[in-house]
């Protein structure tokens, strides 16, 4: 993720906020249940504490964006600087509940990818996985954000299950910005300057917009199977599943 995003992103952004709603419907009961928790791209800590605050509970976070790290938000959990094909020993099989949020969409190998998070979670446990959606929505800001690709529910399922997960539970959200999303990609093509990309793309500019925005974001149910600008998925990985 490139660097300008962390200074935009806050826990009050709507975005953000729509975001984990949707992952307290589509999987509050693994938070509550699991003995362990870590989120593999933790960045600067929004949802570390946002679980911290909703649910008291601590989650590990690995990164390797120092950058991020040091402006990590979280006000109990622990944050490593760790990249996870290393497969450290002591975190081998460890956690119940893995967290990757908006970091999947950024990786060449998938597959290697998987597999590594794979090492860190526990027989039976589950990985939950939040992806920009839509590949016709694909523009400059994913370009400038890193995004190697969006998602639909097809291509996501292939991808968790070459890799020996299974879909348990997904939904797409972010159907009323479809129009911001697609007016984004317009502008963004049209202008000159493409330095400030991120802010342009993001930033919800002040708090009347943002609270705005947050009305608009929640006109959907969820979860829903049909059309959204972001896809949220909970992967299982099946008990007597070992790490290759």
């Amino acid at each position: 993720m490139a660097d300008q995003w962390f200074d935009i992103s806050t826990t009050n952004h709507f975005w953000v906020r729509r975001r984990f709603e949707v992952f307290k419907t589509l999987a509050g009961d693994l938070i509550r249940s699991s003995r362990e928790i870590a989120e593999i791209g933790c960045g600067h800590g929004l949802v570390q504490r946002q679980i911290e605050e909703a649910y008291d509970r601590q989650v590990t976070g690995f990164d390797l964006n120092e950058f991020a790290l040091q402006r990590n938000e979280s006000q109990r959990s622990g944050v490593c600087c760790y990249d996870i094909s290393q497969r450290a020993p002591e975190f081998g099989q460890r956690f119940d509940l893995i967290l990757l949020f908006d970091v999947l969409e950024h990786i060449d190998d998938e597959d290697s990818f998987l597999q590594a998070a794979m090492f860190h979670l526990a027989p039976g446990g589950h990985l939950v996985i939040n992806v920009p959606a839509g590949q016709w929505l694909y523009s400059l800001y994913d370009q400038a954000a890193g995004h190697k690709r969006r998602y639909s529910i097809g291509t996501l399922r292939d991808a968790a299950e070459r890799n020996r997960y299974s879909v348990a539970k997904w939904s797409y959200w972010g159907f009323p910005l479809i129009p911001l999303a697609v007016l984004r990609k317009a502008w963004l093509a049209m202008r000159q300057d493409k330095g400030d990309t991120i802010s342009t793309g993001f930033d919800s500019r002040n708090d009347s917009m943002n609270w705005l925005l947050g009305c608009v974001s929640r006109l959907e149910p969820t979860p829903q199977k049909l059309i959204g600008a972001s896809l949220m998925a909970v992967l299982r990985l099946p008990a007597s599943e070992i790490a290759r």
